[in-house]
């Protein structure tokens, strides 16, 4: 019987491993996202405006098909975008309102329709270089991702717009890859934004995000996570001018917000990228990736929010953020993953 045993157990651990490993990347990332108190020992890491950095130096044009595959390539498990509309309706992947600073074209996205934009090609900031690739459409970018990363979609236009970008999602088979997401700070906010959603039927994940210069507790938080069952709440510590560094995480980063992350099943997302003529870390109480890079403080910016709760943190850095947490234990590899060499010798104890 015990040998009919191992070899029925055997079978089992192989057959589920094979199951695992062909899993979609977007699955298997998924899952750690819908089951928080499953994996909070691994933070996972999205890539802000697509990821376009790396070391301090801008890489890839923002908000960019080749963004979002330099993103895939090191292991980051979400790209974030930003959406706007054209002229002529049609859902745009662009930051600004205007097109100045990251295309080669001048003026407001509003006025110009979809064919026009076609016409604009991206830029590559701070180096200026133009790239070969204009504008995408929602539509393009998400198939871009499909099965291989979540994108979580920042809204640029109001709240009534989520529903059109989410049937676009589900018209492609992917809305439970798409993350939508929207401040609230009141129950009004919280009334608005479920209305919309609601009508956007099902399916797809709702971020909640909350800030610290209105919501200074993590009773609001509960009331939230009660509201729309969210997979992550994304939290702000706001650094006002030349203030120090965050000691403590500001008031939402605090034991009883943890302690309602897990009853409630939620991931708490943090983020360490930077604002043009901001203070740096100004979303993150300083403690943004200009510490982590440009200072050589990583431990200061990554480990001090993974050791106050964040199990997924949004940055301008994602090769380096990887690299830091996977190197401290903070990454639990994925099935299509080298896993870390087990040490060749162990201690005895007798």
């Amino acid at each position: 019987m015990r040998t009919i045993c191992l070899l029925f157990c055997a079978a089992l651990a192989a057959f589920t491993g094979e199951a695992q490993a062909s899993e979609t990347r977007a699955r298997q990332i998924l899952d750690r996202f819908e089951h928080a108190n499953q994996w909070r020992d691994h933070v996972m890491v999205a890539a802000h405006r697509a990821g376009s950095m790396q070391a301090g130096k801008t890489l890839y044009a923002e908000n960019s098909l080749a963004a979002v595959e330099g993103a895939i390539a090191i292991g980051a498990e979400i790209v974030e975008v930003d959406i706007r509309r054209s002229k002529d309706g049609e859902f745009v992947v662009m930051h600004d309102s205007w097109l100045d600073r990251t295309t080669t074209c001048k003026g407001e996205v509003i006025n110009y329709t979809l064919a026009e934009l076609r016409h604009c090609r991206l830029v590559v900031e701070g180096t200026g270089a133009v790239t070969g690739e204009s504008v995408s459409t929602l539509r393009e970018m998400l198939l871009a991702t499909r099965d291989r990363i979540l994108i979580n979609l920042d809204n640029k236009l109001d709240v009534q717009a989520l529903p059109g970008m989410i049937a676009i999602a589900r018209d492609l088979g992917m809305a439970e890859q798409v993350i939508v997401k929207e401040n609230l700070w009141n129950q009004q906010r919280i009334d608005t934004v479920k209305a919309e959603l609601d009508a956007a039927g099902g399916g797809f994940q709702f971020m909640p995000i909350i800030a610290d210069d209105a919501v200074h507790n993590a009773t609001f938080a509960e009331t939230v996570g009660k509201a729309f069952a969210p997979g992550a709440i994304e939290l702000i510590n706001w650094r006002a001018g030349a203030q120090t560094l965050t000691q403590t995480g500001g008031p939402l980063f605090s034991t009883r917000m943890r302690a309602v992350s897990v009853r409630g099943g939620w991931h708490i997302w943090a983020d360490t990228y930077a604002i043009v003529n901001k203070p740096g870390g100004f979303l993150s109480g300083g403690r943004g990736d200009e510490l982590a890079v440009a200072a050589s403080l990583p431990a200061e910016t990554y480990g001090f929010w993974a050791d106050r709760g964040a199990t997924i943190i949004q940055t301008d850095e994602p090769k380096a953020a990887i690299a830091w947490l996977a190197a401290n234990g903070f990454r639990v590899p994925y099935a299509d993953e080298a896993r870390p060499a087990e040490p060749a010798n162990t201690a005895s104890i007798n």
